[in-house]
């Protein structure tokens, strides 16, 4: 993002250990966007216990495949927990998607829904409710007090990884060995 060079979208946070708020303990997420008026994303790694796709597909009296209907769905962070949230690969339109990176996008359409309810919208996708959002420098605090790691989205992590997984996989990518985090943090 050329008018906010510290913008940080398109990167996962990987909470820190010491990070003990039960909405993001161990929370992998997808920044979405981070300009200088905040920080949106949404947390990858926490599949609602019973909630799946056909669920919400019922509710907006959408048709849907049932296969896609078992989809899970994903609890994508405590603000605006009722709204829908779709992070999906290609294809996707600019004029109905927020473009994250060049293969990964966000959308809060009931159109891009449907398609994907109907098997002919992107085959990658995480349906999640609600997400994570930051006000102005709040985000960059939390960073600089250790709350949060970042690296490179990696779709593999995204779409592919067991939910269960995500958050060591990505700690492990940045070479770090989760059980050797400690709790406290130093600064030089």
């Amino acid at each position: 993002m050329t008018d906010y060079p510290e913008s940080l979208k398109g990167q996962f946070l990987m909470a820190m250990p010491g990070l003990l708020d039960p909405n993001f303990h161990q929370t992998v997420i997808c920044l979405s966007e981070h300009t200088r008026e905040g920080a949106v994303g949404i947390v990858i790694n926490r599949a609602h216990p019973s909630l799946r796709a056909e669920t919400i597909f019922s509710e907006l009296d959408m048709a849907h495949q049932t296969d896609i209907g078992q989809a899970p769905v994903y609890l994508g962070g405590p603000v605006h927990a009722s709204e829908v949230f779709i992070l999906h690969g290609r294809p996707f339109d600019a004029a109905v998607s927020l473009e994250i990176t060049p293969h990964l996008a966000m959308s809060t359409t009931r159109e891009v829904l449907s398609r994907i309810a109907m098997g002919k919208g992107p085959e990658a996708f995480m349906i999640s409710l609600g997400c994570a959002g930051w006000g102005p420098g709040q985000l960059e605090a939390e960073i600089q007090q250790n709350a949060w790691l970042t690296s490179d989205i990696d779709e593999a992590i995204l779409f592919e990884t067991p939910v269960g997984d995500r958050w060591e996989r990505a700690m492990r990518k940045l070479g770090i060995d989760p059980t050797l985090l400690i709790d406290a943090a130093g600064h030089a």
